[in-house]
Formats: C-alpha cells, sequence, structure tokens
C-alpha cells in the first residue's frame, strides 16, 4: 500500500522554519531507508507531501508519529492511501 501524507502548518511559517533542519534530517533518512519516495512543500507554502514506498498503514502512522513536525506540535498530517496497482518500472 501506498501513501500520500499531507501535512498543514499549524504554527506561523518562522515558527515551523526552526524546526525544519530536524525535520529535513528525518527526511533524509526515511528516504534513505525507502520508506518515502517523494517529499516537497506544498506550491501554496500551507504545508507539505510526502509520497510513501509500498509500506502498511501502521508503518505510514509510525512515519506521522516520528516526524520532528509533529513532535513539535507544528503540523497536522492527512493520510490517502492506495493500493499503486499500476507503477512504474522499479516501484
Amino acid at each position: 500500500m501506498f501513501h500520500v501524507l499531507t501535512l498543514t502548518y499549524e504554527k506561523p511559517i518562522e515558527v515551523v522554519d526552526e524546526t525544519r533542519p530536524a525535520h529535513l534530517a528525518w527526511l533524509n533518512d526515511e528516504v534513505a531507508a525507502g520508506r518515502i519516495l517523494l517529499a516537497g512543500r506544498q506550491e501554496s507554502g500551507a504545508g507539505g507531501v510526502l509520497i510513501t514506498g509500498d509500506i502498511s498503514a501502521e508503518d505510514a502512522d509510525d512515519i506521522i508519529a516520528r516526524d520532528p513536525y509533529t513532535l513539535a506540535g507544528l503540523v497536522s498530517y492527512a493520510r490517502l492511501s492506495f493500493n499503486g496497482g499500476i507503477r512504474a518500472p522499479g516501484l
């Protein structure tokens, strides 16, 4: 199961940016482990989007729970899960 994780900033961007270095380090670790395939800020600047690899819903919820932004109370998350039945080679 793949997951689209959308996060919405609940605090001003200046406050969010104080935790950004820890968030980026955590993201890089998740990408290296293959749990996250893509990540970036939304064009609107209201939050971000993470696309997971083929992981369980429980693992996706664990990713959300370990995000430094979550731990600091800076964001809220929504999870959209899908089966990824049609995919590019290698996924």
